[in-house]
């Protein structure tokens, strides 16, 4: 990367640090198309929130699986109503592609990503790469590859039993060398020795890279081992109840920071359960509850049918939070 370049990724880190990402999830009618009035709707919502941007692409956006046309419709959607904030791409090999082209398919996608006005890159684990000989130096290339379309970068730790690939010590300390990447997105699910052994390795090896919370069912927690930004599916709703609860981290605020713990952990215990491929129809579904959208555009086709009894245990954990009604007392 040029000096110009460099400097973007300095400014972006000092952006994104105590910032809260939403991946945000796309509004399909029963068709299978955008539905536009809700899509329109949801992101005057998210404008009006205290979010330091949103990502697009990423899974809960169903990046991987959307169509060309639909994922530059998104892109450029988001680009035209966030002035101001942070919008990130997630790029990545999309399905059906050879196993000899996914690089270029994801630094294509990369390139796309730069046009239409991203600033930075979430780059999915290339679980192709997993069985490779010479496994670690094909990876960093691999990076090295998609960061030659001059985005700052965001490595996405995904450990292999969540459908991602496990990073050793030694390739993740290359990694985080590339003087294009920013830091590291976790989202170890339900691994939280993992994390706690990625979080001590960043913190103490790469004090100038950012850990990045993705780790929605352990929120409080991961902010508390060193996370310094959060980049999560959950951000997608109830947007002030996480912002605040990263700013009382961050302020020393004890007391509403364990307050505000119990609450996302409360809203996540509902989101994010098994079957976990279908949060992002949950995703949906919360936003309904929120009346941001309507019913009819909460629909995912890629994911899980959901018993209706989900639909109302997601209203009534969204009625119970404190931050909620406190707001709609303030209105």
């Amino acid at each position: 990367m040029n000096s110009a370049q460099l400097a973007k990724v300095d400014h972006l880190r000092a952006q994104l640090e105590r910032g809260v990402i939403a991946a945000t999830p796309v509004p399909f009618s029963a068709d299978g198309k955008v539905h536009e009035a809700a899509a329109a709707s949801y992101m005057r919502y998210i404008a009006a929130q205290p979010l330091a941007g949103v990502a697009v692409w990423a899974h809960t956006g169903r990046g991987l699986k959307i169509d060309d046309e639909t994922a530059e419709n998104v892109l450029s959607g988001w680009r035209t109503n966030l002035a101001g904030k942070l919008l990130i791409a997630g790029v990545g090999a999309r399905q059906n592609v050879k196993k000899e082209e996914a690089t270029a398919r994801t630094v294509e996608m990369a390139e796309t990503a730069a046009r239409l006005g991203a600033d930075a890159l979430l780059v999915y684990p290339p679980t192709w790469l997993r069985e490779e000989q010479l496994h670690d130096q094909v990876i960093v290339e691999h990076h090295r590859q998609v960061s030659a379309a001059g985005l700052p970068l965001i490595l996405f730790y995904l450990y292999e039993a969540a459908g991602g690939i496990s990073y050793g010590s030694a390739l993740l300390d290359q990694l985080l060398d590339l003087p294009g990447v920013i830091g590291i997105k976790m989202a170890t699910l339900d691994s939280v020795m993992t994390f706690q052994d990625v979080a001590r390795q960043v913190v103490q090896n790469h004090p100038h890279k950012l850990l990045i919370t993705g780790e929605d069912r352990f929120l409080g927690y991961s902010l508390q081992r060193g996370a310094k930004a959060a980049l999560i599916g959950m951000a997608a709703v109830c947007c002030d109840l996480q912002t605040e609860l990263v700013r009382a981290h961050f302020e020393a605020d004890a007391q509403r920071f364990l307050m505000l713990s119990q609450a996302v952990d409360s809203l996540a215990e509902v989101l994010f359960v098994k079957p976990m491929e279908g949060y992002i129809r949950r995703l949906l579904w919360a936003l309904v509850h929120l009346k941001v959208i309507p019913l009819e555009a909460a629909n995912d086709a890629w994911g899980p049918q959901l018993p209706a009894s989900e639909f109302e245990k997601i209203g009534q954990a969204i009625e119970a939070l404190p931050l909620i009604n406190e707001l709609a007392a303030k209105s």
